[in-house]
């Protein structure tokens, strides 16, 4: 009921994943990511636990087919389930049940990821793939969105929108963007004015927080504030 990108920025090196739905709150069940690791969404009748248990196979080392091995043969349900799966190294595994609803499928492309069910036709994702590898020059937040919208109009879910989402990660165990619109009449446009929103601040204010090399950040008010306002300035 639902479809998705995973990909990586050959750029910055980040994993993110955007995804879009007519149900509500898409972005707490269907992505999961391991920053410096790998990517998964879980979709369809989602199974939460592929998302948990997947990361923890990822962190340990397994290939993406061989994770989604694991996850369905221990899922009586597997059938009724979406999951795709893209590791830091660029590889894709995905699994489609039978049980899934048309039009329902996935795809893969250098660095990314497609999947989805209950479409209007192959023809979302096939948008969706092109309108991401065409955007190869936009930052990567706003390439994920200007992708999935290219799949909204060549028809979306075929029941019509209500939730999307955007998670991205960077180097640190937190995340780098983590944008949600769980109810909305038209979500990827609002996820697309968060995203613009959070270019006016939070995107510069990140680097000052705690991070592994540096565990204090940066607490100095003016730096930071000076930080920000030349940051948005060379934006202009």
């Amino acid at each position: 009921m639902t479809w998705s990108i995973i990909a990586k920025d050959n750029a910055t090196g980040q994993i993110g994943i955007a995804v879009a739905t007519k149900f509500f709150a898409v972005g707490a069940r269907v992505p999961y990511i391991a920053p410096k690791i790998g990517g998964i969404a879980t979709q369809a009748l989602t199974n939460p636990y592929y998302g948990i248990d997947g990361l923890r196979l990822l962190r340990e080392g397994h290939a993406p087919r061989e994770i989604i091995e694991t996850l369905i043969a221990s899922d009586a349900g597997h059938e009724s389930r979406q999951i795709h799966i893209m590791d830091a190294r660029g590889r894709i595994a995905a699994h489609t049940g039978k049980d899934c609803v048309d039009w329902c499928g996935h795809l893969q492309g250098d660095g990314f990821s497609l999947a989805g069910n209950m479409l209007a036709a192959a023809r979302v994702l096939d948008d969706t793939a092109k309108a991401y590898v065409a955007n190869i020059g936009m930052p990567f937040a706003q390439r994920l969105i200007a992708a999935m919208r290219a799949g909204e109009l060549a028809g979306g879910d075929k029941r019509g929108r209500q939730s999307a989402a955007l998670l991205i990660y960077g180097e640190e165990e937190w995340s780098d963007l983590d944008l949600r619109v769980d109810d909305h009449s038209d979500p990827l446009a609002e996820l697309e004015r968060l995203e613009s929103v959070s270019r006016e601040r939070w995107v510069h204010f990140r680097k000052y927080l705690p991070s592994r090399k540096y565990p204090a950040g940066i607490t100095d008010r003016a730096v930071i504030d000076a930080g920000i306002a030349k940051a948005v300035e060379s934006q202009q």
